[in-house]
């Protein structure tokens, strides 16, 4: 077995072509030594409503070197590096990314099989690149995903939405996003918040996917009670592990790195 303590991590840079502009992904490779076994599925990260490459911090390296994964992460078009959107995304925006986006980054980058891990929205569109791809999923990982538009998650969008209204908070974003900070918020509040977006779920999909799944949500999340946890458990038709973390709210990878990177490495290991 290959230890993932001998790996060095070496990180790249690619730019992805797709119709409507550039898409930015970036890449933690182990070094493998000519006596380890292949290279092992790649993680790809799903990022949040306001999230980027960058916003994972640290978290891919770790993962990485925890895993002895590569590890993958892309700015969806209009976020982060990632070239500009004119229009808002539409109501369909959770589907579309597996639809229309993330199959151009898999077939760019070469991947003919991968590990979904998503945070937050993103975890919402890794169930669906799981449903839709099925043939190159191997696992599915969601943290702190929404299943369902509920009242907590629409409450505390309200709530942050009053707070961007403070200059200092859009400038923040900034930091990340440039001057597509204001559409990344907007994209984020004028969807969720949509009358139209209110019926939306992930209930049609989460039978389509097959493979084992682990689910990640903390017991205090602002935006999401424990049945969005469980309704994807409960959903999926591969065998299911629901971890709920006690004194945790929305990010579990920022405020409980250890405990989120054990769970995912241990859940892999079982992958064979």
């Amino acid at each position: 077995m290959t230890n993932p303590d001998s790996h060095r991590i070496h990180s790249s840079d690619h730019w992805v072509a797709h119709p409507q502009g550039r898409i930015f992904a970036r890449a933690w490779t182990p070094s493998y030594k000519s006596t380890d076994p292949a290279p092992r599925c790649p993680v790809v990260l799903f990022h949040d409503s306001l999230g980027s490459v960058e916003l994972w911090r640290d978290f891919p390296l770790r993962l990485s070197e925890a895993t002895g994964r590569r590890v993958i992460a892309y700015d969806r078009l209009g976020f982060g590096h990632s070239d500009p959107r004119g229009a808002l995304p539409s109501l369909d925006f959770v589907a579309e990314e597996a639809a229309a986006y993330f199959p151009v980054v898999l077939a760019q980058l070469g991947l003919s099989e991968f590990i979904a891990f998503g945070h937050s929205v993103g975890g919402g569109m890794a169930v669906h690149c799981a449903a839709v791809l099925a043939g190159q999923c191997r696992a599915l990982i969601t943290e702190s995903a929404q299943a369902f538009t509920e009242d907590r998650t629409l409450d505390g969008i309200r709530v942050a939405k009053a707070q961007f209204k403070d200059v200092a908070q859009v400038q923040r974003l900034e930091k990340y996003h440039g001057d597509k900070a204001r559409w990344v918020l907007d994209a984020w509040t004028e969807r969720w918040l949509h009358p139209d977006f209110a019926s939306w779920s992930l209930a049609p999909v989460l039978p389509q996917v097959r493979c084992p799944t682990l689910v990640i949500h903390g017991r205090q999340d602002e935006y999401g009670s424990a049945r969005h946890p469980e309704m994807i458990g409960e959903g999926c038709s591969g065998p299911s592990q629901v971890e709920i973390l006690p004194d945790t709210r929305h990010v579990p990878h920022r405020e409980q790195p250890d405990t989120v990177i054990d769970l995912v490495s241990r859940f892999l290991a079982a992958l064979g």
